[in-house]
């Protein structure tokens, strides 16, 4: 009789945790998808990276001349994966907003990267169930007691792109 009491004790256990599995939600696979992103690139897995991306993506990043579609990005980006080192970025922090439709989201993370603590931020379109990454911004962080240092730095270059995108309009 235990034997029996035991069976259908452990029986009803499975069979109750089986049945409040969830699923994850939105906010869960987006932040799945973009730390897959990342381990893409940090593993050099180029199919696997642009395959999280949304076949109009544009990809903004740290120089203010890198402002890609995706085939220009995957153009820059080729030989870095070919060599087996892209880059490798790590979430310190991240924060995931979702539209009342549930197809677009957007998010900011602070990333640990080679360039230190960098900023990243973009959006994601769910696209046949899927979220892809549909825009995505890098940025370098200056804390603001090293702005003006930053600025001194960069001055020069700054100056010229300046006068040569004023030049374009």
């Amino acid at each position: 009789m235990k034997k029996i009491i035991v069976v259908i004790l452990v029986a009803t256990t499975f069979i109750s945790c089986k049945t409040y599995q969830t699923t994850p939600n939105n906010e869960q696979i987006i932040e799945e998808t973009l730390e897959k992103w990342h381990k893409a690139a940090a593993e050099a897995k180029f199919d696997n990276y642009f395959s999280l991306m949304t076949d109009d993506a544009i990809f903004i990043g740290t120089d203010p001349t890198e402002n890609w579609d995706r085939k220009a990005f995957e153009s820059y980006s080729k030989p870095h994966f070919d060599k087996g080192k892209a880059w490798y970025f790590t979430t310190i922090e991240r924060n995931i907003f979702i539209d009342e439709s549930g197809k677009i989201a957007w998010f900011d993370e602070l990333l640990d990267t080679q360039m230190k603590i960098c900023r990243g931020s973009g959006i994601l379109r769910k696209e046949n169930g899927e979220w892809k990454i549909a825009h995505y911004v890098l940025s370098i962080t200056i804390p603001n007691d090293n702005t003006n240092e930053v600025v001194k730095q960069k001055t020069k270059f700054d100056d010229a792109l300046i006068n040569t995108l004023k030049a374009k309009k």
